[in-house]
């Protein structure tokens, strides 16, 4: 097996120095570390090209994590491709569960994240319009090459959900998703606690464009955007209630939501019009080569 590894990082300096120490003692020394960094401001540039495990650092001007992938995807060499975010450092099972998942020939495997949002439970399937779906964390996941190639890479037009995406695109085209524990990934640096407010209208412009394109216009997809909505509000109101929001907001987040709701449909309805193939990505990889500010490779 031969492994690329696509670290993506901003503004996160000392959380990926820690990842790049553990995919040094924890991989082999064939493995390929590609980091694709920016738009960061914290120094992360120079301290990644004083190091010599790094074969490739890729600067970016997108804050997008999509298009951080497909930067990053773009470079590799492997014929197994690993993605993960910069924040987390890899256990001493990381890199056997990729190897002896890919070896039993499956075609993705990904495992565990402690001290990130999974959102769900990932060893579970879920039945989506007739069609087994296994989510995968974006942020600790390997593909073989021809599912990426077959994907086109990921969809650039979302900011979130990306990984629900792409397990309905690999769900869509037949693949295997294998969950597996000792692939796990963890934090070891702390941070100040901190946590920004939601953004609610790119979120749910993602989630309609995402459920347009993938599952096409009807009433359970508007159904469940409704009553996901419906609770966020309740919860919104509950703040409000508490002191903890202002009236204002509230509206604002509600207008806000309406707004980039009825874009994403828009915008999923035309990119399921123009992908109509099982892999559902008008926004991948082959669709531009411009990601790149610049491009250190040390190979």
């Amino acid at each position: 097996m031969e492994l690329s590894v696509v670290v993506s990082t901003l503004n996160d300096r000392e959380r990926l120095l820690s990842c790049l120490d553990s995919l040094s003692a924890r991989t082999p020394r064939s493995t390929e570390i590609i980091v694709v960094n920016g738009p960061s401001s914290d120094g992360t540039t120079g301290v990644v090209r004083e190091r010599d495990d790094v074969d490739v650092l890729v600067e970016i001007s997108e804050r997008n994590g999509n298009v951080s992938r497909n930067a990053g995807l773009e470079q590799a060499t492997g014929d197994v491709v690993a993605f993960l975010d910069g924040e987390y450092t890899i256990d001493d099972g990381w890199y056997p569960a990729i190897e002896d998942g890919i070896g039993d020939e499956t075609d993705v495997v990904t495992g565990p994240v402690t001290g990130g949002p999974v959102g769900s439970d990932l060893r579970s399937q879920r039945e989506m319009w007739s069609q087994r779906v296994t989510q995968f964390h974006g942020d600790n996941v390997a593909f073989e090459r021809q599912v990426l190639e077959a994907l086109d890479g990921f969809d650039e037009y979302l900011e979130k959900e990306s990984e629900r995406d792409s397990a309905n695109r690999v769900a869509g085209l037949g693949f295997e998703v294998l969950w597996d524990a000792t692939m796990a990934v963890r934090c070891e640096v702390g941070t100040d606690g901190g946590r920004t407010d939601p953004d609610w209208g790119t979120t749910y412009r993602s989630m309609s464009y995402r459920l347009a394109k993938n599952h096409g216009l009807r009433p359970r997809i508007l159904g469940r955007i409704v009553g996901s909505a419906v609770r966020d509000g309740a919860t919104g109101a509950r703040l409000l209630a508490s002191g903890d929001a202002t009236p204002t907001g509230w509206v604002s987040d509600g207008a806000d939501v309406a707004k980039n709701v009825a874009r994403g449909f828009w915008d999923g309805v035309r990119a399921r019009h123009a992908d109509q193939t099982s892999r559902r990505n008008p926004h991948g990889l082959s669709k531009r080569h411009d990601r790149a500010v610049h491009v250190y490779d040390r190979r």
